[in-house]
């Protein structure tokens, strides 16, 4: 039934054919079971196992990768090789693609934990009225229909219509669901709001929220999917997983790097068909396989293997550095997503906020010997920790409150007419409340205020043990006076009171609404001296002020409390004792922001990242909080800027568009809000964060670029989230951008060094077969290059330091191209010349070294026609393992030199020293004693074809490899003076990575 909340009670009642006295007979139970279904959240259809790993493979450059190493083990067989040199090539790219699948399907698996996590805020039981006897059954039992019975720390079974109250009144923590601060008071009248949100349904209870106070009956009108819960599900089950985008900018590129793969290597196809005859080959057939080999090869030498395995430990080791921040990152990718991140959707509620309602302001009436005379004192501390000081109108702390007539009496007051508990869990190692908020805050300020009579009592507090120390002092006024009566807190008296006993004699004491006590008062409590004194009129428009400006200009949620003397040897409290109350005391309190967050408002704003607070509160609570945060600091006034969710639904399309772009404060929202917000943000090519700690956040988590939930957050939020903030800390979030930041750039560093490394070896293949010369490098050299001599430099190019800078720039545009212009061009250079260098070395070797055949240039382009011509040297030579070593040797040493040149974009190796990266010296060092090894450890040498060099061969090595340092030196200095710029401008419109849109929607 969806419209129970605008239904009469006797309308729900009937449509269901329920009798409230009765309940449902067990013939209505299995029929409405068939009809409705039951009260479980059904569970979502699981991607097969198979349908995971496959998808894995479900990209293009993966597929050509597949091809060339099935390619290359048929080619194998066609040639009748056999052993581990035949199958190493396939079998190494094979296990790459292996290990790579692997971590997809996990991730993939653990995605889907947030749906089972909703499950644990389904209640257990549930005491049901059916056939006329109340039972306790388990809650997945229940049908629409059924009469349940709620009281205090009942968790709701189901979304029921309210139809008995039982108590003076009912109150409810939805805050899981709706995001309040507060709890939520709950009636039995029909709801007459149009486009009613949860908020506005309190006769409403939902499924999975909490009663604080008070008890009732109610009919049950939802159950499993069609609940609060359910359409939370179904919201996540909707949402699909965005790729980052990192990620789409790699995608990108693969799939301009297969095309641009495949031509090439079609091209060096063709461009040797005239030499498919040549009786090297043994035919033409063989001839065609022979080049086709190159072709593979040069798929092989173009496709960085290692490049998913770099972005990955890249990925990997950013989410250490931030979990010594305290960001917990649950998924890899979203480190980078940090980065360019524009706005931030912030909840409010237990983000911005501690969730933890506290008590900021107190008024008393000091004197009226001079007329009258009010004081205020502010108190310190945001949390249920009884930890905090009371400070004078002045700002001056007061050392022992206690001593102060009105403050002794609010402490007493607020210990004594109280249901809360406050107790301290070590296991969470913070202080946990147990019933209504508000009152919970009035027994951490009676812990602040202390006891009387105790020159040491703040420190002597302090000694005690937190558990001990949790209601120390509301233990004291709890075995100093005996409660023996209550009256119960009710809607049309807005007060509660109760009545305790105290050496001979009877006290009440009373708190409530201000307006509901102040009325009721006929004398003052003098704060100066402790004096009684009769109110006049003067004196409760005074009172009338303070109380206004407490609710209005601060928007504290205010409770006066008073206390009444009387007759010796009462036992009972009726209504009308109600009355001729002596007034103690007006206290404000809030759910107060996090004493760091106005700094981190600043930071984000500075760095060019847009907040907008998304709470479920009224708005003009938000925007009290908003003021104190600093989220409204930049704005004259808040029209255009601050929006209810009703309000900014009626907007026109257009009007909706502009107020995405200047909106700081969204409030009243419900978790379908949350979600619409975030689609509409990504429509504007925004990339959105969203932080949240409640069940209601999870959809808009999960849908958001970045969802980042709290640590003491629910357990949905986390599993829905891509990080978690273990500190609760919204300042956090600053440190985790700027760290995104320098991911960002140290991955851009490593890919342009991949980049232009295979670059380099897709020239060295291009160039050999055009020139006609022998194969340069065999292909288990270029995977060799490619995993290891490529992988370890650019792996430790993560560890750059990020600059001074880095959160003072705007974020960078999704749109932009991780390798463009001006950059891809330097990187062309670069890559030419590691190509041209190292089959530079494989010619010098053949015509100049002392220990080659010194042959004319001539001879060496027409090697394959060797064995039909007569020569002066053996046609072995071109089998000689010497000069693919050279040349494999000047690409190993030439890319080491490159990655140097990487330590920075733009800055000269002369102001960036290469030990300012020693994870990247030690890495070089790593490599080339690991290509040492395969050249001087005979098993080895065999197995990647090569052999032991010279000290010749070597520093001719040297001489053709580091001249690509000078050569980059160059390129930097154009990039940081004005011609660069200018040359950057010409090429910026020919990204050398394809652009499209990012979304489509």
């Amino acid at each position: 039934m969806e419209d129970a909340y605008a239904r009469s009670v006797s309308e729900v009642l009937d449509f269901f054919g329920v009798d409230s006295s009765k309940g449902l007979t067990d013939f209505q139970v299995s029929q409405h079971a068939r009809l409705y279904g039951k009260n479980v959240l059904p569970e979502e259809e699981r991607t097969p196992f198979w349908k995971l790993v496959f998808k894995q493979f479900d990209d293009l450059l993966v597929k050509i990768l597949i091809a060339a190493a099935l390619v290359s083990f048929l080619l194998a067989l066609i040639n009748g090789e056999t052993g581990l040199i035949a199958f190493l090539e396939p079998s190494v790219i094979l296990m790459i693609l292996a290990a790579n699948a692997a971590v997809g399907v996990i991730t993939e698996t653990n995605a889907e934990k947030a749906l089972e996590e909703l499950r644990a805020y389904q209640a257990d039981i549930a005491t049901v009225l059916r056939n006329g006897c109340f039972s306790i059954l388990p809650a997945t039992e229940l049908v629409p229909g059924d009469i349940v019975e709620v009281s205090v720390g009942c968790k709701i079974p189901a979304d029921m219509r309210m139809i008995e109250m039982l108590s003076g009144q009912l109150r409810v923590d939805q805050a899981i669901l709706t995001g309040e601060s507060s709890s939520v008071e709950k009636d039995l009248e029909s709801t007459i709001a149009t486009n009613a949100v949860y908020q506005d349904k309190t006769n409403i209870l939902f499924s999975g929220t909490v009663v604080v106070a008070g008890r009732a009956r109610a009919v049950v009108i939802g159950v499993g999917a069609n609940t609060a819960m359910g359409s939370i599900r179904d919201s996540m089950l909707r949402t699909d997983d965005e790729a980052t985008p990192l990620k789409k900018k790699l995608d990108e590129f693969g799939t301009f790097l297969a095309k641009v793969i495949a031509g090439i290597c079609v091209l060096v196809w063709i461009v040797n068909i005239g030499h498919f005859r040549d009786p090297a080959h043994g035919g033409f057939l063989r001839g065609a396989i022979h080049y086709f080999k190159i072709a593979v090869a040069l798929a092989v030498a173009a496709i960085p293997e290692g490049l998913p395995a770099v972005v990955t430990t890249c990925l990997a080791l950013g989410t250490k550095r931030m979990a010594r921040l305290n960001a917990i990152v649950r998924s890899l990718p979203s480190v980078e997503t940090l980065g360019c991140t524009t706005v931030i959707c912030s909840d409010k509620t237990g983000t911005l906020t501690t969730n933890m309602m506290s008590v900021s302001k107190i008024c008393v009436v000091h004197s009226i010997k001079n007329g009258p005379e009010v004081a205020e004192f502010g108190v310190s501390g945001t949390t249920y920790a009884p930890e905090g000081f009371i400070f004078d109108n002045t700002g001056v702390q007061l050392e022992f409150p206690a001593q102060l007539p009105c403050l002794l009496h609010i402490a007493m007051c607020s210990a004594l007419c109280n249901e809360s508990l406050l107790q301290y869990n070590p296991d969470k190692g913070n202080y946990e409340k147990i019933g209504e908020s508000t009152e919970v805050a009035l027994r951490v300020l009676a812990e602040k205020v202390g006891l009387p009579g105790f020159d040491s009592m703040p420190s002597a507090l302090n000694m005690l043990s937190k558990h001990e120390r949790a209601s120390y002092c509301n233990h004291y006024w709890e075995n100093q006076f005996k409660k023996v009566s209550v009256l119960e807190f009710s809607r049309d008296r807005k007060m509660m009171s109760v009545l305790c006993n105290h050496k001979q004699m009877e006290i009440m004491f009373s708190k409530g609404a201000p307006e509901s006590i102040i009325s009721r008062c006929t004398n003052i409590l003098c704060n100066n001296d402790g004096s009684t004194i009769p109110i006049d009129a003067t004196l409760r428009a005074e009172l009338d002020s303070r109380f206004n400006s407490f609710a209005g200009k601060e928007t504290l949620r205010c409770l006066a409390l008073a206390l009444k003397i009387m007759p010796m040897g009462q036992q009972t409290l009726s209504f009308d004792d109600e009355k001729d109350l002596t007034f103690i005391g007006l206290v404000g309190m809030l759910d107060p922001p996090r004493e760091e967050v106005r700094n981190a408002m600043i930071s984000c704003m500075t760095a060019g990242i847009r907040v907008i607070v998304v709470t479920g509160d009224n708005k003009s609570t938000a925007e009290s909080v908003c003021r104190k945060i600093g989220a409204f600091d930049h704005l004259v006034d808040y029209v255009g800027h601050s929006y209810t969710a009703a309000e900014f639904e009626e907007l026109p399309g257009t009007q909706q568009t502009m107020a995405l772009q200047r909106m700081a404060l969204l409030t009243r929202v419900e978790p379908s809000h949350k979600r619409m917000l975030v689609e509409a943000l990504q429509n504007q090519n925004e990339v959105v964060a969203m932080t949240g700690d409640g069940v209601n956040d999870a959809p808009a988590l999960k849908k958001a670029d970045i969802g980042i939930a709290m640590g003491s957050g629910t357990a949905v939020a986390k599993s829905a989230s891509d990080m978690v903030l273990a500190d609760d800390n919204f300042a956090t979030i600053v440190a985790a951008v700027a760290e995104g930041r320098a991911i960002y750039n140290n991955t851009k560093q490593f890919i342009r060094y991949m980049i232009s490394s295979n670059i380099g070896e897709v020239v060295c293949i291009f160039v050999a077969a055009v020139l006609g010369i022998p194969d340069t490098l065999a292909p288990v050299q270029l995977l060799w290059v490619n995993l290891v001599t490529d992988g370890l430099p650019a792996t430790a190019i993560g560890f750059n330091k990020p600059d001074s800078d880095v959160m003072k720039a705007k974020p960078r545009k999704v749109s932009e191209a991780v390798v463009s212009g001006w950059l891809f061009f330097r990187y062309l250079v670069i890559g030419a010349y590691v190509g041209l260098a190292t089959v530079a070395g494989f010619i010098w070797w053949f015509i100049y070294s002392e220990t080659g055949p010194k042959l004319p240039y001539t001879e060496l382009m027409n090697f394959d026609t060797c064995p039909t011509r007569e020569t002066t040297y053996p046609c072995s030579i071109f089998e000689d393992r010497h000069p693919s070593t050279v040349a494999m040797t000047v690409l190993v040493v030439v890319e080491m030199f490159n990655a140097l040149n990487n330590l920075s974009e733009n800055q000269s190796l002369l102001v960036i020293p290469p030990w300012s990266n020693l994870w990247l010296v030690a890495s070089i060092i790593l490599t080339m004693l690991l290509h040492i090894l395969i050249l001087y450890v005979p098993p080895l040498s065999t197995l990647f074809s090569v052999t032991s060099l010279s000290w010749n061969e070597w520093a001719v090595i040297l001489y053709l490899s580091f001249p690509v340092i000078i050569i980059d030196e160059v390129l930097k200095f154009f990039s940081r003076n004005s011609h660069g710029i200018r040359f950057n401008f010409r090429f910026r419109r020919y990204d050398a990575l394809p652009k499209k849109e990012l979304r489509d929607k």
